[in-house]
């Protein structure tokens, strides 16, 4: 499937970009579905990987160092790690190292002190739009949601505890982005509530019809293959 897809386009190097954006999502059907992984395949993203590698090192999480260059290693870790699993590679021989941390949440169960000052209930802080912080569940759920690749069978890491460790703020978070009309944010964030409750974790909140609004009223690609990812963990697609 990988490697028909590079194939078959008229820019093979555009291609290989593709299935790097894509990530490791590109797994999905070998992992949900009944799809072959081939070694094809493997040479087609291995070869992704070789034109557009990774950074050596991983960078800092924040607050010590920038948001985005950390999402992109998790990002990076997640596609190796998984490329490694499907072709039995040697421990250690994924062509992306692992981060360190996970978004930090503090107020996972309920709001920490202070007034009601912004509209969003008592006790709630506004997200903080200096970026330094990740720890209420707002930007926390958010910075989860940039994540979502992870969020698939096959991966384990600080990231997954953090999500198994707050269902509640998830919940609260896939809840806002769709009140917000944010879709793409709410797909994003719900794939984590699938992987939970495909796991048998008890979840505040039913992610079918969630998920069957955002169907209906999103739009986009991206959206729509974070919404098929997570009815296939919840087993709502076989076909």
């Amino acid at each position: 499937m990988v490697a028909e897809h590079v194939e078959r386009a008229d820019d093979p190097k555009a291609a290989l970009a593709a299935i790097r954006v894509v990530g490791a999502d590109a797994f999905a059907p070998y992992l949900l579905a009944d799809a072959v992984f081939h070694p094809q395949d493997a040479a087609a993203v291995t070869q992704s990987f070789a034109l557009f590698p990774p950074p050596v090192t991983t960078p800092d999480p924040p607050p010590a160092g920038a948001a985005e260059p950390w999402l992109v290693a998790w990002r990076d870790w997640a596609m190796a790690t998984l490329l490694a699993r499907l072709t039995d590679a040697e421990p250690g021989g994924a062509l992306a190292p692992r981060p360190t941390g996970a978004p930090v949440l503090t107020d996972a169960d309920q709001p920490q002190g202070g007034g009601d000052t912004d509209g969003r209930g008592p006790g709630t802080r506004a997200p903080d739009d200096s970026g330094r912080t990740d720890t209420d569940w707002q930007r926390w759920s958010v910075r989860m949601g940039q994540l979502s690749p992870l969020a698939l069978p096959g991966l384990e890491g600080p990231v997954h505890t953090a999500a198994r460790a707050a269902p509640l703020a998830l919940a609260r978070g896939a809840t806002r982005a769709v009140l917000r009309r944010d879709f793409p944010t709410a797909a994003r964030i719900t794939r984590w509530l699938a992987l939970l409750a495909a796991e048998g974790a008890r979840i505040p909140l039913d992610p079918v019809p969630l998920l069957e609004h955002l169907r209906l009223h999103g739009g986009g690609p991206r959206l729509a293959l974070d919404v098929a990812i997570a009815r296939r963990l919840l087993a709502l697609e076989t076909a």
